[in-house]
């Protein structure tokens, strides 16, 4: 497959494409779900194909295909070839890449076990043991499970000499407990980090331990009190932050958005690069670090779609804004000399784009639990797990729920509420973080469905994050 990925460069370079890569990738993916006492759906799929970009005269140019055949290859060079000089005839400017130096690199994701090596009826039982004891808990009238595994081979082969090859394994579990009680229905979640890992992401989850837990909670929480709106002090746990660092910072801080060369769902950023090192995007503890080689994260896959290695660096810098996620193409529009490799197509039939890294909040250096937290907080609500979201266009206003949330009085953890929606507008909301607990909780959660682009393309990353508060936010009831 390396030779008929250099063929496919070498031949595209021969036809007047000043640079070219070509993406031979294979994928196998299986999903299991369950709900009540029954299997719902089992896919397993295969697929396999290559992509090839080029550019001609200063525009990019691409096509796939499924065909593996040389001349099947040679074809869609051709035809990548002509994209190109299509495109041409529109281009504003002409496409300019930073620098890589070429390189020879093989990554593999670490894994115990290897989950397509786990038969189908162990993962079902195992599902179906976690959903039984959900419907055993009086008020429980629905439960849903899922497991999920990916595996996803990648060859890339560029002009600049590069041939790269990884091979990543993702996993992750997870179910839902649904209450019933007096013309109302609540749900409550169990989603352990989804990981670059194997079988083990499923067995360190303990489903069967946490079941009852999580159906007692369901219906406490149909049972609860809807919240009072105002101001209140927010404490929110990893996951709860996972999705608030990914919707307002992470997709606010990709170059291709502040340059308003993506605009779509939810498209632009206010983070643009005349802001970058000026504007305080949070408090002085609020750090914020991409980092695509952290082990097991989602993003972490050796190298991006342009052929950068993975690389760590700061967002967000004690509250500053100091940082982009670039591919090499928008990395030059600020002056960058290098990417920071963030550029990654969802398929081989897709054109590489650029996608959030692994983009974590670091946790912070004084010694802080979570009960600590709670017990210097007077008047406030504490919150688990991803809800509803909403952003505005460019990334500034926004409201955010949560799975469930207990209201905190006199430095109490108390009753259980539902409905509790909070708002804020992004760098208030971040400069109003004053604490967030140390290292011994921090936890990397993820994003396993991240929508961008049109047509849209479905990507992965994880947000790490320690419980953290923030004072003075405006709630509201949501239903």
């Amino acid at each position: 497959m390396k030779d008929l990925a250099r063929m496919a460069v070498e031949l595209a370079v021969g036809l007047g494409a000043s640079y070219a890569d070509a993406r031979i990738v294979s994928y196998r993916s299986q999903r299991i779900t369950t709900e009540d006492m029954r299997v719902s759906g089992i896919s397993d799929s295969e697929d396999m194909g290559i992509g090839i970009r080029v550019i001609v005269d200063g525009a990019w140019g691409f096509s796939s295909t499924y065909r593996l055949e040389r001349e099947a290859v040679e074809s869609t060079v051709r035809r990548a070839i002509e994209v190109a000089k299509a495109s041409g005839l529109a281009k504003r400017k002409p496409v300019s890449l930073v620098d890589e130096p070429p390189k020879d690199i093989r990554f593999v994701s670490p894994f115990r076990i290897d989950p397509f090596s786990i038969g189908i009826e162990q993962k079902v039982g195992l599902l179906l043991q976690v959903n039984e004891i959900l419907l055993k808990h009086k008020g429980i009238k629905k439960a849903t499970g899922y497991m999920f595994f990916g595996k996803e081979h990648r060859i890339i082969a560029t002009s600049d000499g590069s041939i790269l090859e990884s091979e990543v394994l993702t996993s992750a579990t997870g179910y839902t407990a649904t209450a019933v009680r007096e013309g109302d229905a609540k749900t409550r979640t169990y989603s352990p980090p989804p990981r670059t890992a194997g079988y083990e992401v499923v067995l360190d989850s303990d489903l069967l331990g946490n079941a009852d837990r999580v159906a007692e909670q369901a219906m406490e929480k149909v049972m609860a009190p809807e919240c009072e709106p105002g101001i209140k002090d927010l404490i929110l746990d990893p996951l709860n932050l996972a999705l608030t660092i990914h919707e307002s910072v992470g997709h606010a801080t990709e170059l291709d958005r502040a340059l308003g060369m993506e605009e779509s769902l939810a498209g632009r950023s206010f983070a643009t690069p005349d802001l970058l090192g000026k504007l305080r995007y949070g408090s002085e503890i609020v750090n914020f670090v991409a980092d695509n080689t952290l082990p097991g994260g989602l993003a972490t896959k050796g190298f991006d779609d342009d052929g950068v290695e993975g690389q760590r660096w700061f967002i967000v810098k004690d509250g500053i804004f100091s940082g982009y996620s670039t591919s090499r193409e928008v990395a030059g529009e600020i002056g960058l000399k290098r990417s920071t490799g963030c550029c990654r197509a969802d398929h081989w039939s897709s054109i590489p784009i650029v996608r959030q890294p692994n983009l974590s909040l670091m946790p912070g250096e004084e010694p802080l639990s979570l009960d600590d937290l709670i017990s210097d907080t007077d008047d406030g609500i504490y919150i688990e797990g991803m809800g509803s979201f909403s952003i505005d266009q460019i990334r500034v206003n926004f409201q955010f729920g949560g799975d469930a949330f207990w209201e905190i009085k006199k430095g109490k953890r108390t009753r259980m509420l539902k409905n509790v929606i909070y708002q804020a507008r992004t760098t208030d909301f971040w400069n109003s973080c004053d604490a967030i607990c140390d290292e011994r909780f921090w936890v990397p959660n993820g994003v396993l469905s991240c929508g961008k682009g049109d047509p849209m393309q479905i990507s992965q990353m994880t947000h790490g994050a320690a419980p953290a508060r923030f004072r003075r936010i405006n709630v509201i009831r949501g239903s």
